[in-house]
């Protein structure tokens, strides 16, 4: 049991560590590059809401801690497999982020309430760039990944897990932190990064088989 712990707390260590050394590695190499805006008409059209950056950071932080616990506490293979996958898309976040640096503009935020005040906060603290994928939407879509499939998890919690991630997704648009573009690819990331983790448990697997034999 005490190595079992171990184990978890090292994998969930060293996914908040790769999200650091990834996130703020890639603004250390960038410096002050220009930056590219992808918003569209469409992003223009999607309502400014202050009230969800509740969602943003309330419901994901909640959504992240649950997926990334239950992840860690599953089978040896399956937590490989969900661990990998989140190394795999941090790193091609990373590359992404130094290769084809992106930015958006952002709406004046007036400070009417509390909701407001949040914005503006994560607007101070959090610059306008490394957006393209999302790692908001590829974390939150890999939380939903990781328990899908899994008959061990509740089929509520599962049902609740894709809504969740959905919503925090849709909240990096209202809130005004990403462009579509953005939170698609993040989805996108996290669906192909979890198929490669995938194979490449189950090829170990075979080779650790053939060689025992």
């Amino acid at each position: 049991m005490l190595e079992l712990r171990r184990r978890e707390r090292a994998l969930l260590f060293g996914a908040v560590g790769a999200n650091t050394l990834f996130y703020t590695g890639a603004r250390i190499v960038n410096g002050n590059r220009e930056c590219i805006c992808l918003s569209t008409a469409r992003d223009d059209a999607i309502p400014f809401l202050p009230w969800t950056i509740l969602v943003y950071w309330g419901l994901a932080l909640v959504l992240w801690g649950s997926g990334y616990h239950l992840a860690a506490k599953q089978d040896k293979a399956e937590a490989n497999r969900f661990f990998l996958a989140h190394l795999l898309g941090e790193g091609v976040c990373f590359l992404c982020f130094v290769l084809f640096p992106t930015t958006l503009e952002r709406p004046d935020v007036t400070i009417n309430g509390p909701f407001s005040w949040m914005v503006q906060l994560t607007y101070v603290l959090d610059r306008p760039d490394n957006l393209l994928p999302s790692i908001h939407c590829f974390v939150s879509w890999l939380c939903h990944l990781g328990v899908r499939d899994n008959s061990k998890v509740p089929l509520w919690y599962r049902r609740l897990s894709f809504l969740s991630a959905a919503v925090v997704c849709v909240s990096t648009l209202t809130v005004k932190q990403h462009v579509l573009a953005d939170a698609a690819a993040g989805i996108v990331l996290a669906q192909v990064s979890f198929w490669a983790a995938g194979h490449f448990v189950r090829i170990r697997e075979r080779l650790e088989k053939n060689t025992a034999s």
